[in-house]
């Protein structure tokens, strides 16, 4: 069964109630423009009305709870609890520009078991609903943050999850979040499903592909899913992407020191990524230093700085453009793969 959104409900309640049309209006001003994030408090409204919200919806707009916050240089995390007692965690990110990004999650855990990735270890718990997705933003927005991008790259396989084309939907919505799809970025394992899906129904919402090796046998001891994805069918679909887009594709690649970051990997994957047809200048790659934490294998370790330098030299030579990732947050385990919902 479907699950509907807050917002679907809210609509319901108000057609109930032969309520005139611009009460929605009333209320998504009353959320996303005065920030009032408890029905009772609209009081624009009728009392009936917000005592008929807070009976259906609870007293509270954002249907997850903050119950814990940890700041460090330019990054904030935010643990949520769920229903079910489960817990999630999102990260709002301030560049030097006064420009707010955030990462937000779409599942509690993640059952694919990437190697070095700690939200892997949890296993899968369960998808989040759209409201759950997006009222990770909605928390952030009702404490008075500008939403400028936002990326599914929480904790999580977001394409896993068919709530996330719901979550889209909301985000996207004028009368809602407004988000403009390309300040949205989508990163998968590599899901072919769900990777068309999102060409045909949001096609300018950025895509980031998570490589992490150009060999097949490695990445499959890396990320499973490779067996059941193997890196040239994603590929494939990537150059779909592209042909139907005409939008760029990110290639996320975490170095780890000694296993992905030799000059045969780097030349492995400018090999990959070359003689792509006309889209092929639309692939960029973005390094990743990996980031170690209590529950990821000690095997695993940040590449060194002049491995990633020949790295990004030979990538450079074959005319592959890429950005070495500026890191934050791994201070409080913020950064790309250590999110793990820690009570």
């Amino acid at each position: 069964m479907r699950l509907s959104s807050k917002y679907e409900t809210i609509r319901r309640i108000l057609s109930d109630f032969k309520q005139p049309e611009y009460r929605y209006a009333q209320i998504m001003d009353a959320i996303f423009k005065q920030n009032i994030g408890e029905y009772g408090r609209m009081t624009i409204l009728p009392k009936f009305l917000r005592d008929e919200l807070t009976r259906i919806l609870g007293p509270n707009v954002c249907s997850i709870v903050p119950v814990k916050e940890l700041t460090s240089n330019q990054v904030s995390k935010v643990l949520f609890t769920i229903a079910g007692d489960e817990r999630v965690e999102a990260v709002r990110l301030t560049y030097e520009r006064g420009w707010k990004s955030y990462c937000i999650s779409t599942q509690c855990g993640c059952g694919f078991g990437c190697r070095f990735c700690a939200t892997g270890t949890i296993g899968l718990k369960r998808n989040l609903t759209a409201d759950e997705i997006t009222d990770q933003l909605l928390h952030f927005r009702l404490n008075g943050h500008a939403l400028d991008s936002v990326s599914f790259m929480g904790m999580g396989e977001a394409l896993a999850n068919p709530h996330i084309f719901d979550a889209m939907t909301i985000l996207t919505d004028p009368h809602l979040f407004g988000l403009g799809h390309r300040r949205i970025t989508i990163s998968t394992i590599g899901l072919l499903p769900g990777i068309d899906k999102l060409t045909r129904e949001f096609p300018q919402v950025n895509l980031t592909f998570s490589l992490h090796s150009p060999f097949d046998d490695q990445r499959s001891e890396l990320m499973p899913i490779n067996d059941r994805f193997p890196v040239h069918d994603v590929l494939k679909a990537l150059d779909r992407h592209i042909q139907h887009t005409g939008r760029k594709v990110y290639i996320a690649y975490i170095l780890l020191r000694g296993v992905n970051d030799s000059t045969a990997h780097a030349e492995a994957v400018a090999e990959l990524l070359r003689g792509r047809g006309p889209g092929e200048h639309l692939y960029h790659v973005n390094l990743i230093p990996f980031n170690s934490t209590d529950v990821t294998l000690d095997s695993y370790r940040q590449s060194d700085p002049n491995r990633m330098k020949a790295f990004v030299r030979i990538l450079k030579s074959k005319g592959i453009s890429i950005t070495v990732r500026t890191q934050f947050g791994s201070d409080i385990n913020a950064a790309c793969g250590q999110l793990y919902r820690s009570k």
